[in-house]
């Protein structure tokens, strides 16, 4: 962040926000990560638990056409598939990193997602962390915090 208040791309904490308090989810960075990030998105949290909120979000991204990489403790497989036990551990190129842990281990992910070269970071719904927000952006990702992607790309407008 700048010295105005602003991050590198010009936005600032505030914009298309009404409420009190920053934002961390505005309308264009939310487009940009689900539109053109890469379709290559590590699910931090998430495992063959059908219950879990992580596994149905999954799905609807490889609905969507994203490759869903599951990243778990246990490194199973799911929704075909496979599945490490950390972000260091994935051989190849992860384009957004979806968090699904809670807000006291989500800065460790996101500096995590940084260190291997993420583009964008998305925190879901009910994970905030002010200061991973902070160093995210410093380093020059996109991060959207306290949103479901689930949620936002069945709504995004047609592309022209």
């Amino acid at each position: 962040m700048s010295a105005d208040g602003t991050y590198t791309d010009g936005t600032h904490p505030d914009d298309t926000h009404t409420g009190s308090g920053p934002t961390y989810a505005d309308a264009a960075t939310i487009r940009r990560i689900l539109r053109d990030s890469g379709d290559t998105w590590a699910v931090v949290g998430l495992s063959g638990n059908r219950s879990r909120a992580a596994y149905g979000v999954a799905q609807v991204l490889q609905r969507f056409g994203k490759r869903v990489v599951p990243v778990h403790p246990k490194a199973e497989t799911v929704h075909g598939e496979q599945g490490y036990a950390s972000l260091a551990d994935i051989p190849f190129p992860v384009d957004v990193v979806d968090v699904f842990v809670n807000s006291e281990l989500a800065g460790g992910v996101a500096d995590e997602a940084v260190a291997v070269g993420a583009k964008a970071v998305w925190f879901q719904l009910g994970v905030v962390d002010p200061d991973a927000f902070e160093r995210t952006r410093a380093a020059g990702l996109d991060m959207i915090m306290d949103r479901c992607p689930a949620i936002e790309i069945p709504g995004l407008p047609p592309q022209s």
